[in-house]
This record gives C-alpha cells, structure tokens and sequence, in this order.
C-alpha cells in the first residue's frame, strides 16, 4: 500500500501573503436531515466544535464543521482519524436516512493567509467579501476563476479553501498570481474612507 500525500505535497507561495497546502485533512460529506439531534450530536462529538449555522465553520485545529448546504455537512478531522469519525458517524446514525462519505483523497485544502488575503480571494470569487459583509466563520460554496470551491475565514487574516483534487494545482496558481504584490489592498482603503 502506498503512502497518503496531499495534492500539492506541501508546496507554499510565500510573499505578503502567502499560499500553502494545507497537507493531508480527513473530509467527511455528510448529507441528511441537519435538524436532527442524533446527526447534531455526533458531528459534535466528533469533532469538538459547535454544529455551524447557515453559511458558516466552525473549525478548531484540523476539526470543524461547514455548512455546504441545507442537507449537507463537510466534517473535519485529521486523516488518520476519518474512518473513525465514520465508523461514529455509522453507529449513531443506523437507522436514519443519511450519507456518510470520506472524500478525503478526493479533495485538497489551501491556506490563503496574510494581512490582504480577504482581497485576494475577492479577485477570484463571485462573493461580497468585504470585512462588514464575510467574518471569520462565514463560509461560502462558490467558484475561484473557473473551477468550484468553498472557503471560510478561520480569522481575519486567513483563508481555508476545499477544491476538488483534480484542480488543486490550478486554484493553486491562481492564489498565487492574485496574491503577486500590487495586486492587493483595497478594503483597507474602503474602510479608512468611511
């Protein structure tokens, strides 16, 4: 058996800010009913944190929960404990309409942080990130450029982005140019202006 890598095996565009692969994450597409108490329950459990509202994570370290939409959850663990979390998952949830599906392998995890990454990550995506509308913890399903990710604030200088695999190299890249200096600082300016 081979060894797990990450997508991009810890590559890292450092500068004012800076892209990074995130290395290996354990992800969990969890779908059903998100009202019920038992799939609430263990998705706490499992990883320590609040269950999230609407379009938002709540992540602690490498555990968290994210609203992807109104049936579906992405749970957060370390890789080496995912198919614990679903064997948890399974257990508390026999007998309930859900689907529990490790995605770990299929999916990569970037880090966008510095003092403008909230501008880098406007230049790329169809959201309203300005600092009064998108705050740590806000969360959103959306595109970068030309290919689907969602993102969150972990805190007012980093970004967490999930994008399929198979595309980790170009939303990589595309960080990375948004990111090149010059290109940055515009919300500060919104917000010295008011």
């Amino acid at each position: 058996m081979s060894n797990a890598v990450s997508a991009l095996q810890g590559k890292v565009a450092p500068g004012e800010v800076t892209i990074r692969d995130a290395g290996l994450r354990g992800m969990i597409t969890l779908r059903g009913n998100l009202a019920n108490s038992k799939l609430k329950a263990v998705c706490t459990r499992v990883t320590g944190v609040d269950f999230p509202e609407k379009s938002n994570a709540n992540c602690v370290g490498e555990k968290g929960l994210c609203w992807m939409s109104p049936d579906e959850l992405l749970v957060l663990v370390p890789y080496t404990e995912v198919h614990q979390a679903l064997k948890l998952i399974d257990k508390a949830l026999k007998g309930t309409h859900y689907l529990a599906e490790n995605v770990s392998d299929a999916r990569a995890l970037l880090y966008v942080e510095g003092t403008f990454a909230r501008e880098v990550m406007a230049k790329l995506a169809p959201v309203d990130l300005h600092p009064a509308t998108f705050k740590p913890g806000d969360f959103r399903r959306t595109r970068l450029g030309q290919v689907a990710a969602a993102f969150w604030m972990r805190d007012e200088d980093t970004f967490e982005v999930v994008c399929f695999r198979s595309v980790a190299g170009y939303a990589f890249d595309l960080l990375a140019a948004s990111a090149k200096a010059g290109g940055v600082d515009f919300f500060p300016q919104v917000a010295n202006s008011s």
